[in-house]
């Protein structure tokens, strides 16, 4: 049985963690001009243009079997899982969408401009220390699983954004996914970007199994990072949990039943029939591509008065298409010869 996760602690850290790092700047530090920067020629082609002609080795097909398929009333989500940044708990939560746990489901939580949060409501709830009847794992998952907030640097393939941000000492993309790293501390770890998807907790910082999850829908809340076990990141479908009602009740909970928005079924792709299988893809950030696409988010050209010609990390999102169905290869009827007329 689960734990109902509400993560008070961590929403308003994500809220303060701003402010409290401008007021512990040194007075210098604070009103010592920037250094000027040169700024470089603007980028010959827009964002479309160069993702309109993008080769095909530049995106990679998304695994089956790390894509978790959502499916509510309005429409499907589809979730990348991360399992080099969280083992264990994508392990879990590929065994509680076989087992169908998450079916009838719901939505149980939105809050405005922080995150949407689906899970059992009928769950114990760690908060009043009440016992529900919530739904029973299914063979196969657990409901103790490590904290998993980083992992160790050295081997991440991380594609270095070029402009320095105040999260981490590094930022990047590894796997398509928002990621930080510090060389000092010799570790890395998943961002709490637009998207991100990570597994509700309690207090105690191993007590996420994946039964609960969020999605980030507002403004990145940063302060989050290495608090939670990020879990992956939704590909497409945000439309389908960044507008619905906000909750009424603190956090952004619904305190009525009625409000709660039913979750039809979770499954990985893997275990849908092939011809039903979603076919997304994700650039790759090891290409030349996605480096001219990067330099054309920093350096804005056309409506563009002003380009600042910086971009932080979750303003670079790695782009996600359906992969392109190969045109028949349709040949042109020739003209037939007098004795095959006949």
């Amino acid at each position: 049985m689960t734990m109902r996760k509400h993560l008070p602690l961590l929403a308003a850290l994500a809220l303060c963690a701003p402010m409290i790092a401008n007021a512990a700047e040194p007075a210098e530090k604070a009103t010592k001009p920037a250094a000027a920067v040169k700024k470089p020629a603007q980028p010959p082609r827009s964002s479309a243009d160069i993702l309109a002609t993008a080769p095909a080795a530049v995106w990679r097909d998304v695994d089956p079997d790390n894509l978790l398929v959502m499916t509510l009333p309005q429409g499907q989500v589809f979730i990348e899982l991360a399992p080099r940044f969280a083992p264990a708990h994508v392990d879990n939560i590929r065994a509680l969408a076989r087992g169908g746990y998450y079916d009838g489901l719901a939505i149980v939580r939105v809050q405005d401009n922080f995150v949407t949060q689906w899970g059992d409501p009928n769950a114990d709830d760690e908060d009043t220390g009440l016992k529900g009847k919530g739904k029973p794992f299914p063979a196969g998952a657990r409901s103790q699983l490590p904290a998993e907030f980083s992992i160790p640097l050295k081997g991440v393939p991380m594609t270095v954004m070029p402009d320095i941000e105040g999260w981490a000492p590094r930022a990047g993309q590894v796997d398509g996914f928002p990621a930080a790293a510090d060389p000092k501390t010799g570790q890395a770890w998943l961002a709490h970007c637009y998207g991100t998807v990570g597994a509700g907790r309690g207090n105690a910082k191993d007590s996420s199994t994946g039964a609960e999850l969020y999605a980030v829908i507002g403004h990145a809340p940063r302060g989050l990072d290495l608090n939670i076990t990020v879990v992956g990141r939704v590909l497409k479908g945000m439309e389908f949990l960044s507008a619905l009602p906000r909750g009424g009740a603190a956090m952004g909970f619904y305190d009525k039943p009625e409000q709660r928005l039913g979750i039809e079924r979770v499954s990985l792709a893997s275990a849908l029939p092939a011809d039903q299988r979603p076919a997304l893809q994700v650039l790759r950030t090891d290409t030349p591509t996605w480096s001219e696409l990067l330099n054309a988010r920093r350096h804005r050209g056309g409506w563009f008065v002003h380009s600042p010609g910086y971009t932080d990390l979750c303003s670079a999102a790695v782009p996600v298409r359906i992969k392109p169905v190969p045109a028949p290869d349709v040949k042109l009827n020739e003209p037939k010869s007098p004795e095959a007329r006949r």
